[in-house]
């Protein structure tokens, strides 16, 4: 979908537009945040619903730079192995863990847009959590509300 025009003639009730993104062959954390201001940066002050129609993958918010994306995918490691341990078992060893991961982080977020910008703590990024390498393409919807 392409973006909606939301200059100052912006009157409909939700603005929605959608991008791909490569994530990789391996578990990755990929920052979204640039890509998503640029996307909002006509729209005001509204709320944002991030959504990744995908059954392996989520978002987050969290510091990117200080080592906290590897640290978070060796947690991951550890709490979900890349193994040959789950009763779903298509694809890749241990793919299992990929369909479990959106329950712990989960495929959606609502964020608060302020001045056409995602109104995020200092350190906050919005990242995309990707464990599985079978799937390397990754479709972010985005719908907004104006507020």
């Amino acid at each position: 979908m392409a973006p909606v025009p939301a200059k100052s003639g912006y009157n409909t009730a939700m603005w929605s537009s959608e991008f791909t993104i490569y994530t990789g062959e391996k578990p990755v954390v990929t920052d979204l945040t640039e890509r998503v201001n640029a996307a909002v940066a006509d729209l005001g002050d509204g709320l944002l619903h991030v959504f990744l129609p995908h059954a392996t993958a989520g978002l987050a918010l969290m510091e990117l730079g200080s080592g906290s994306d590897p640290d978070l995918l060796d947690r991951l490691e550890e709490l979900l192995p890349r193994a040959d341990v789950y009763r779903h078992r298509h694809g890749s060893l241990g793919h299992g863990r990929d369909h479990v991961l959106p329950a712990f982080i989960s495929p959606a977020l609502v964020l608060a847009v302020r001045n056409g910008r995602l109104d995020l703590g200092t350190w906050q990024s919005l990242v995309i959590v990707d464990t599985n390498g079978d799937n390397p393409e990754r479709t972010v919807r985005l719908s907004f509300v104006r507020g």
